[in-house]
């Protein structure tokens, strides 16, 4: 059997009003996993790498999303929102979801690189 098709979309937003003392930078990410085989999968672990403008790193793993472990079902999508907070007013995310179809195989669901940056940081 084939590893199953995920597509994962990313949507990222700067919140300018959660800036803490500090001063760190806080965005929210809004993703959707979707689906396109033909087997149910379930999301059991996540794993990001956070790199803030300077280079810095912090690595953040665990189980599922959001307090949840979700099962999706061929065609069908799970969306979530979470956030980060980075030093710099510029940074990047990337990582991976660690899934598992119905008879037990496990795979990686790669999560491209995605920016986190303030409106008009990047030229």
């Amino acid at each position: 059997m084939s590893e199953p098709v995920i597509n994962i979309d990313v949507q990222t937003r700067h919140l300018p009003q959660h800036k803490d003392a500090d001063e760190k930078f806080a965005f929210a990410y809004q993703i959707t996993v979707t689906n396109h085989s033909d087997v149910t999968v379930q999301l059991l672990n996540r794993y990001w790498l956070i790199t803030d403008g300077n280079g810095q790193t912090s690595e953040v793993a665990g189980e599922g999303v959001v307090g949840k472990q979700p099962v999706i079902k061929p065609g069908e999508s799970f969306q979530y929102t979470s956030g980060a907070l980075i030093d710099t007013p510029v940074g990047s995310m990337q990582g991976y979801y660690e899934m598992e179809t119905e008879d037990g195989s496990s795979f990686r669901a790669n999560i491209d690189a995605f920016n986190l940056s303030v409106p008009n940081s990047l030229h």
